[in-house]
């Protein structure tokens, strides 16, 4: 500071120090009079000094409430406050309530189904899921939940498909936006349409966060058969199809591809998302909680990109019938489990037309169950025909076989390339009775995938079955027999003895010896572990398979005698006495002999 400065501050200083004592005057104290009224005098409330001074703490309250919000809240500010209100849409399939708070869905009932105790099907209610929508504002992200809209109804007939439709309106100064759902009157498919009004600077960001939580709803009295067969998938862009873990406690994938829609799939019914579009990414996770109170716990969050003109998104709430799903969108039909690729086209193209034929002329569905195994064997007879002659042949010419095996006994090599030339000559294929049965074999495998996921057998009875879908328990057992279960399924000790006497029979019919023969009686015990708690329309339709099996083996041995076959076996011995040999056995014959000298040669030391 150099000295003009502090000669300046001191004369400011002087100056100030004057006026303070000669020219300031101190104020006296005003004591406030306090007045009591009266006894005759009365306060009135509505009287304009009296009512300013009781609202000035709510107002200002109010205002301050006002300014948080609209920080928070921005343009949607006005729009927090309401009074909530349930709306309903509904079809002939379904009923669907929204709230006017986030113009969600909070709840979906199936109209055509019921629970295992017969109460009504809620797939999800606002206890056990929500679905929340977030936008970008000035203000950061935003939950549409936290918004009240005007609900308007209208029905819809001037379309393809009428139905009802439900427009939610959230009316801002910096624009509109509008959320729309149609529900056609005959689909399981609730259509939306989410956009702003045209021009709107309302958001800041064109990307939507979807978060949608779900504990799903216990639907079936077996929980633990539930949660087997309860996961989440998904469907990519690219059309990829892939699922979170069936059996792990807990699992969780993030997908950073396009995906064309996620499904919380449980054994019989489905909750999924579907972009008109894609979703850009996703977060998946599921987990089985300690608790009986679901089945399994689904979370999903989804990012959307909000088109200028609006943007398509579906959902759908229903069973899992496979010709339903198809329809839906690509590769919805994947929530039915089809079985592996080499069966499932049994499943889709055959089984699925056959019995939603079937279902036209007949309510029972045991009936229909007889029905299609009696359509399958007469398809599949002429294979079973000629399994039938080939272990006939094979039984015929036992004696020669044993015959060889006597004489070779010492020299396997030479046993197995004489029982070739004797199967040359008699017109004989080892395999001819096996093969026939091998190509039975994926409609056999196929009913293992189909009967358990079938809802069309949900809650459907027959004789002293309640429930087709789950296990016929006719004895409830006090303790549990490991891999059996506590109870007995009297269709799967039916299936277990139908196939321990059509072994002994088949037996009797084929050449087989030693662990083969043995073989055919363990595995009905096995089955009978395994299909116990399995679901009593899959034991039955193997109970009825093996008794219309063994009438065939019956009905053919009836007209086909062994003196005839013999017959025809010594009538191709003479026929191909001088036939050479095919290529195929000579390979097979140079093959076994190069084995054996491979097997003689000494191996050199080391």
């Amino acid at each position: 500071m150099d000295k003009n400065q502090a000669t300046g501050l001191i004369l400011f200083a002087a100056v100030i120090l004057l006026y303070s004592v000669f020219f300031s005057s101190t104020p006296e104290p005003v004591t406030p009079e306090v007045q009591t009224p009266t006894d005759t005098e009365v306060v009135d409330a509505n009287r304009p000094e009296q009512q300013s001074a009781s609202q000035a703490v709510p107002q200002e309250a109010d205002s301050l409430a006002q300014i948080r919000n609209q920080r928070q809240f921005g343009a949607f500010a006005g729009l927090i406050t309401g009074e909530e209100e349930p709306i309903q849409l509904q079809n002939e399939e379904m009923v669907v309530t929204f709230s006017n708070k986030g113009g969600e869905i909070r709840s979906v009932e199936l109209k055509r189904h019921l629970r295992w105790d017969q109460q009504p099907l809620i797939l999800m209610d606002e206890a056990s899921s929500s679905i929340n929508y977030q936008v970008q504002t000035r203000q950061g992200p935003i939950s549409l939940n936290n918004i009240y809209f005007e609900p308007a109804i209208r029905e819809v007939r001037d379309t393809e498909a009428p139905g009802t439709e439900v427009v939610f309106t959230a009316n801002t100064p910096a624009g509109t936006l509008t959320r729309t759902y149609f529900l056609p009157y005959d689909s399981y498919v609730l259509n939306q349409n989410i956009s702003t009004s045209a021009g709107s600077d309302l958001l800041t960001d064109r990307n939507i966060t979807i978060n949608w939580e779900d504990n799903l709803i216990k639907q079936e009295a077996d929980i633990e058969e539930s949660r087997r067969k309860t996961y989440m998938n998904f469907f990519t862009a690219d059309e990829s199809y892939d699922y979170l873990s069936t059996t792990a406690t807990a699992d969780a994938e993030q997908v950073n591809q396009p995906l064309k829609w996620v499904a919380f799939k449980q054994r019989f019914f489905t909750s999924a998302i579907i972009a008109g579009q894609q979703f850009q990414s996703g977060n998946l996770a599921q987990e089985i909680p300690t608790d009986t109170m679901s089945v399994k716990n689904m979370s999903a969050t989804l990012i959307l990109n909000l088109d200028q003109a609006g943007t398509d998104i579906s959902y759908f709430f229903g069973p899992n019938n496979y010709n339903l799903l198809r329809k839906v969108t690509p590769g919805f039909d994947k929530n039915v489990e089809m079985g592996y690729w080499f069966v499932s086209w049994v499943n889709k193209y055959i089984i699925v037309n056959l019995f939603h034929f079937l279902e036209r002329f007949f309510t029972n569905y045991g009936v229909i169950i007889i029905l299609i195994v009696l359509i399958i064997k007469l398809f599949l007879f002429p294979l079973t025909y000629k399994s039938y002659v080939g272990m006939a042949k094979m039984r015929v010419i036992k004696p020669e076989i044993d015959e060889l095996k006597e004489k070779y006994k010492d020299d396997p090599t030479k046993q197995q390339q004489e029982q070739m030339k004797l199967f040359g000559q008699l017109g004989v294929s080892p395999i001819s009775g096996c093969l026939p049965m091998l190509l039975q074999m994926p409609f056999l495998f196929a009913m293992f995938f189909f009967f358990p996921n079938s809802i069309e057998l949900r809650q459907e009875s027959f004789l002293w079955a309640h429930d087709l879908s789950t296990y016929d328990s006719v004895i409830n057992l006090p303790f549990t027999i490991p891999f059996y279960g506590s109870h007995v399924s009297l269709f799967t000790l039916l299936m277990t003895v139908s196939q321990i006497v059509y072994t002994r029979f088949n037996n009797q019919l084929t050449a087989a010896q030693g662990p083969m023969k043995n073989l055919g009686y363990i595995m009905p015990i096995g089955f009978m572990f395994v299909l116990n708690s399995y679901p009593a329309a899959l034991s039955f339709y193997y109970f009825v398979s093996n008794m219309v099996t063994f009438g065939q083996q019956a009905l053919i041995k009836a007209f086909v005698d062994d003196s005839k076959i013999r017959a025809k076996v010594e009538e191709s011995k003479k026929k191909n006495a001088n036939k050479k040999k095919s290529k195929f056995q000579q390979k097979l014959e140079d093959a076994m002999k190069s084995a054996e000298a491979q097997k003689n040669t000494p191996k050199k030391k080391k």
